[in-house]
C-alpha cells in the first residue's frame, strides 16, 4: 500500500474548510494537524462542515503543530499578499515542511517582490523543501492553461486569456472583495486603496512571459466597476441598480513596444454567460472555451489537493505553475 500524505491544513476559513473536505475524502492523504487563530480547540471536522469528527483539534500554536505532527506538507490558505503572510512561510519552511499556498501574490513573486522571492527560495533550498502557490486563477486558467497549450504551436505572437464570472453562488467574501452592492464613489475609493481588485493578473503575466522566454517590458491594469442595470441580489447582497454588481480588470504584459499578453478578468452578480477562454496566436491559432465556466472554489481546493503529491517530489525551492508538471486528480474511491 502506497504511503499516505500526511498534512496540516494552516488556514480554516472558506478556502481553508473547502480543502479540508476534498482531502479528508482521498484515501492517499492524512490530516494530522490545523492552525488556524479562530475555533482553536474545536474539531477540524466540524469546523470545515463534515459529518463526522476528524479527531483533529485546531491550534493557533504553528510551531507545536509541526513539531508533534511531522506532516509532509501544509496546505496554507490564510492570504493574498504575500508580505503578510511571510511569517507563517517562514515558520513552516524552518520546520522542514513543504508548502502548497493559494496566496495569489506567491504565484509568481519574481517580478513585484524579487527580494523576499529569493528569500523564501533560500529558506526552502536551505530546509531541502517545496515551496508552491496555485489555484483557479492564478495557477490554472490564465497562466499554466495558455502555457501548456503553447506547446503544439510553432510560434506565438500573442496570446490572451478571458475570464467571466457568475458571483452570484460564491461565498460572500468573494463577493464583497468584488465590490458587489457598492455605490460607484465607495467603489472608487475602495479601488484607490487597493482593496478591490483580482489579485494575480500581474503575476500570470509574469509566469506566461517567463515560460516563453519573453522580455517583459512593463504590465498595465485597468479596473472598473460592472454596473447593476437593475435592483439584483445574491444569497448574500442586494445589489441596487446603478451601484456596482462586480469588477471588470484587465492586465497587459508589453513585450517588444507592443501588447502581447491580455489578461481580462470579469465577475459580478448575474453575469448572463459565464466562461473561460484562452486565445492563441500562432502557428497554429488555437482558440478554447469551457462554457459556463470554472467553478472558482471548487477547482482553487482541487488544485492545492492534486498538486500535492508533484511538490513532494520536486527539486527543493520556491517553484511556480510553470516549473511543475501537470497536476491529475488525486485518487480517490474507484469509479466502480
Amino acid at each position: 500500500m502506497t504511503k499516505r500524505i500526511k498534512v496540516v491544513q494552516f488556514g480554516v476559513g472558506p478556502v481553508g474548510a473547502g480543502i479540508v473536505r476534498l482531502a479528508s475524502g482521498k484515501p492517499g492523504i492524512k490530516i494530522v494537524g490545523a492552525i488556524d487563530l479562530k475555533n482553536v480547540g474545536m474539531d477540524l471536522g466540524d469546523v470545515a462542515g463534515l459529518e463526522s469528527k476528524l479527531g483533529v483539534k485546531i491550534s493557533n500554536d504553528p510551531e507545536a503543530v509541526l513539531k508533534k505532527t511531522r506532516p509532509d506538507a501544509v496546505l496554507l490558505a490564510t492570504g493574498s499578499v504575500l508580505k503578510n503572510i511571510f511569517p507563517q512561510i517562514q515558520v513552516v519552511l524552518e520546520a522542514g515542511v513543504n508548502i502548497v499556498s493559494t496566496c495569489e501574490e506567491l504565484s509568481y513573486p519574481f517580478l513585484k517582490q524579487p527580494a523576499l522571492a529569493a528569500r523564501i527560495d533560500r529558506l526552502a533550498k536551505k530546509n531541502g523543501v517545496t515551496v508552491l502557490s496555485t489555484g483557479v486563477n492564478p495557477g490554472f486558467l490564465m497562466d499554466a492553461w495558455p502555457l501548456f497549450m503553447t506547446g503544439v504551436c510553432q510560434n506565438i505572437k500573442k496570446i490572451r486569456a478571458v475570464r467571466i464570472q457568475d458571483a452570484t453562488p460564491r461565498r460572500l467574501p468573494f463577493q464583497k472583495k468584488i465590490g458587489a452592492g457598492l455605490g460607484l464613489d465607495d467603489f472608487e475609493h475602495l479601488v484607490k486603496s487597493g482593496t478591490i481588485r483580482h489579485v494575480g493578473l500581474a503575476e500570470s503575466i509574469g509566469m506566461i512571459s517567463a515560460g516563453l522566454g519573453w522580455k517583459l517590458e512593463k504590465i498595465t491594469e485597468d479596473i472598473e466597476p460592472v454596473i447593476a442595470e437593475k435592483d439584483i441580489r445574491s444569497r448574500h447582497i442586494l445589489i441596487k441598480a446603478g451601484h456596482a454588481a462586480g469588477v471588470r480588470q484587465t492586465a497587459q504584459g508589453i513585450v517588444a513596444g507592443r501588447e502581447a499578453i491580455t489578461l481580462e478578468f470579469e465577475a459580478h452578480i448575474g453575469a448572463a454567460n459565464p466562461y473561460d477562454a484562452v486565445y492563441i496566436d500562432g502557428t497554429p491559432p488555437l482558440e478554447a472555451v469551457i462554457k459556463g465556466g470554472v467553478h472558482g472554489d471548487l477547482a482553487t481546493t482541487a488544485m492545492l489537493v492534486n498538486s500535492l503529491p508533484r511538490v513532494i517530489q520536486a527539486a527543493p525551492g520556491l517553484l511556480t505553475m510553470k516549473d511543475m508538471p501537470p497536476a491529475f486528480t488525486f485518487p480517490g474511491q474507484d469509479l466502480g
